[in-house]
């Protein structure tokens, strides 16, 4: 929904979801979720590790992380292409043991 409201920063239209840490990003980040507000995935991640500056282990998970943005998988590409919505999810996954 576009509107007056909407905040435009370098990204572009700023977006507002909520992040989802699953196993070991979940136990670095002290939460299960938090919200964000960002346009890509790239400025989400980079104010999650902002966040999250007291804990440097957090930033270190994240490098091994697979990420889902509103159920799809984001694979190899340049979080700073992978556009976010509003109401959106990003699912913060870590490698699982067994697969």
């Amino acid at each position: 929904m576009q509107g007056a409201t909407e905040t435009v920063n370098d990204e572009g239209v700023v977006r507002s979801g909520v992040i989802r840490y699953w196993a070991a990003a979940k136990a670095e980040a002290g939460t299960a979720e938090e919200p964000y507000a960002a346009a890509t995935l790239a400025g989400a991640l980079a104010a999650a590790r902002a966040r999250h500056t007291d804990n440097p282990r957090f930033a270190q998970v994240l490098e091994h992380c697979s990420f889902l943005v509103d159920g799809a998988q984001v694979g190899r590409r340049d979080h700073a292409d992978v556009p976010l919505t509003d109401g959106g999810t990003i699912e913060i996954l870590p490698p699982f043991a067994g697969g």
